[in-house]
């Protein structure tokens, strides 16, 4: 028996089909339109994927001529390169935000979906590489979307040895399990206990313990001579 002639028959199961299929259509022209409108609406929030400084310099330029939109970036650099990056920039503020639990693009937004939701944000620009689309842009917009969140892409290019490889294989599967984890995050928020503001990270200690940075960064002079200061 088809699709189609069950709908036609006069069963409870027809009625359920039909009550759902109706549930389904309702939310969705929903859904469009909440999304049509957080479009509309200014950039309210910055989301950085990590992968590479290059991304993070860029947002740290960037940023520092929006002074009130907040920043998540997701497992970027090391947290002292992220703090000199944007100190240098005079950019370094209470509203950038770093979260660490992500160890891959879905874990990106699987962490950072409910961090953006909790600032009701309604549209998000987007950081990343080229090398990292289309499968980046994909998942935001699966993850986000699903919650009305509009995601504007900004692509920040890069010099030498891109930070991601893509493969269709790759996307294909990210691509389904994100479309599955969208409707249960619907329901259920992922807890991420490494979140914190980037002016908590504590330069002294990291220059006293050591740590390393991307040489696109730039960040080896600084380093040096902000050791330098350091007392005995």
């Amino acid at each position: 028996m088809g699709f189609f002639s069950l709908l036609r028959r006069r069963s409870p199961w027809s009625t359920v089909l039909k009550v759902g299929l109706g549930l389904v259509a309702i939310l969705t022209i929903s859904l469009g339109l909440r999304l049509t409108l957080a479009a509309q609406q200014p950039i309210d929030a910055v989301l950085v994927l990590g992968g590479s400084i290059r991304r993070e310099i860029y947002a740290a330029q960037s940023v520092a001529q929006q002074p009130d939109i907040p920043v998540l970036i997701s497992s970027g650099s090391p947290p002292p390169c992220i703090f000199l990056v944007f100190e240098r920039e005079q950019a370094l503020s209470d509203r950038i935000w770093l979260e660490t639990c992500a160890h891959n693009t879905f874990e990106n937004f699987y962490y950072t979906t409910p961090i953006l939701r909790r600032w009701q944000a309604r549209h998000v620009q987007l950081l990343t590489s080229p090398s990292h689309l289309p499968r980046a842009l994909w998942l935001a917009r699966i993850h986000l979307g699903i919650h009305g969140i509009w995601v504007a892409l900004d692509p920040v290019e890069e010099t030498g040895r891109p930070g991601n490889t893509e493969s269709w294989l790759k996307t294909d599967v990210d691509v389904l399990r994100s479309v599955a984890w969208a409707v249960v995050s619907l329901v259920w928020k992922p807890p991420c206990d490494r979140v914190r503001p980037l002016t908590q990270i504590n330069l002294e200690r990291a220059l006293r313990q050591g740590f390393k940075c991307e040489h696109q960064g730039q960040l080896d002079r600084l380093i040096q001579e902000r050791q330098k200061t350091l007392s005995p």
